[in-house]
Order: structure tokens, then sequence, then C-alpha cells
């Protein structure tokens, strides 16, 4: 999904074509707006799914970045925000994770060799060129939720992930956004510059946490079925955002009982996420 100047474009990453037309059509607008800026979002995203159909996600996650990375090439687009995840970090030697931490190591799953290897296609680039299933429980969708694995080294043995809140992620890739820029050297056009900030509430929560505060979101008693760990997850991941902070200006503002709130009251009022009602 590409906006511009308000007005929303739908492709897929993986038809170059197609996204090589939307970039024109974005030149052509952005004669009487501001400059074209790219948030890239667009993935697959599911660490189990990514296990079991690792070329699946090579595909869409490494080629659909690539043909982006050459539309911005073509149409001499400079300022890109790539959304990342934590699982390039692999099996962290220290917490909290910070944007100084090792990455490439150790990752367990395709999902996070993706996000991985686009970044370093993005380093590559700069210095070549100097450039929710809980929710789906609580409304009947699925019959349980399976929490995969309970015997990890964590307070409840079960996985501690630094879960963010929708709108704090928006608000974060803004204030990047708005940023780009702003401490190019003087005497320098910028193009030597990429930077990465850890995006989180820097407080990792538990499966078992997220399941109860989800039920008091929502008021209902969830089903759980307690399963083996998947291949590719790990124990505990959470970062220290503080250089967001510092950088952007940016913190998280939500803790995990608003994201449960609003996970709950979108799904009540979208039952069927974003499938389209029949006509």
């Amino acid at each position: 999904m590409l906006l511009v100047c308000k007005e929303f474009f739908q492709a897929d990453v993986l038809d170059l074509p197609k996204l090589e037309e939307l970039f024109e059509k974005a030149r052509k607008i952005f004669i009487h707006c501001a400059a074209l800026k790219i948030i890239h979002c667009a993935a697959l995203k599911s660490v189990g799914e990514s296990v079991a159909k690792p070329l699946d996600y090579y595909n869409n996650n490494i080629v659909g970045s690539l043909n982006l990375i050459k539309c911005c090439q073509k149409f001499n687009v400079k300022e890109f925000i790539f959304s990342s995840s934590a699982t390039v970090y692999g099996e962290p030697e220290s917490l909290p994770l910070t944007e100084e931490s090792r990455v490439g190591l150790g990752i367990t799953n395709p999902y996070g060799q993706t996000k991985f290897m686009v970044e370093r296609i993005l380093m590559d680039l700069k210095r070549a060129e100097q450039m929710p299933y809980i929710a789906k429980v609580a409304v009947g969708k699925l019959p349980h939720l399976n929490i995969f694995g309970t015997n990890y080294n964590t307070p409840d043995g079960t996985g501690v992930r630094d879960y963010i809140h929708i709108v704090d992620l928006a608000k974060a890739h803004v204030s990047a956004l708005d940023n780009i820029g702003k401490d190019i050297p003087k005497g320098s056009n910028g193009e030597e510059l990429a930077e990465i900030y850890n995006l989180g509430t820097g407080k990792g929560y538990s499966v078992k946490e997220m399941v109860a505060a989800l039920e008091k979101a929502s008021g209902k008693k969830l089903t759980v079925k307690e399963v083996e760990p998947r291949l590719g997850d790990l124990a505990i991941l959470y970062c220290d955002p503080s250089l967001a902070l510092k950088k952007l200006g940016w913190k998280a503002e939500y803790g995990i009982d608003e994201m449960c709130r609003d996970t709950w009251n979108w799904c009540v009022k979208n039952p069927d996420g974003f499938a389209k009602k029949a006509e």
C-alpha cells in the first residue's frame, strides 16, 4: 500500500512494474507536495510459519524489499525507513537489547533471517552509494489459544517479548520520518548516514501475562492449550529504546492493558479482521 498526499494506491511489492508505475504517479503528485519518503513495513511475519514455508518468506520479504529499493534508486528516493524485527538479534548475549547488540548470529528462523538480510542490503547500499491470535480466541474465531512452550527459563515458563501498541509503533515511524537528516554534519550531503533504533517499551511481557490482560480487557475466560515450543522461538527478547527517546524524542506511551483493551475493541468491531464484508 502506498500513501501519496492522502491518496492510497495498492500494489504487491513482488510486482515491480506496478511499483514503478506507482512511483511514477507519486513523482508527478509530489510536484505539489513534499519530497517522497518511504516507510517499508510490507512483509510476511509469522516466526512459526516461516520455518514451515521458508521459500515464501525469502521470496516475499527479500525480493519484495529489493523491488522497493530498486524503485527508490530509479526515482532517486533517499529517505527510507525499514521496519525490522527483534529477531535479527538471535539468542541475546545480554538484555536489554541495544542498537549496539550483536545481530545476525544465532537467528533461529527464516523470518528473522529475511529481516537481517534486508538490513544488510540497506547498509551495503548505503556504503556503495554513500545512502494477534489471542484476540481471535476471545471473539470466538478460534476454539483455543496455543501456548507454545511452558518450560522456558522465564518467571512463568512462557516466552517473553517486548510488545508494542500499534499507535506507538506508528508514531515512532513518523518521528523517524520527521527526523531524517537532522544530524547531518556540516559539509556533508548526508548520504553516508544510516541509523538503527530499537522500538519497544523496554519491558518484557510473558504469553501468560498477555492472556491475563486480554481476559481482563474482554471480560472473558480464554481457553488455552499448552503445546510444544515452536521451532525458531527464543525464550526472552526485550529492548532498550533509550536511543529512540534521545534522538527521535519518541517513547512508548501505552502498556499491556492499553494494548489489550484496544486490540479487543478493534476485534469486536471487526470480527472478520480486514476481510471485506460480502456485498
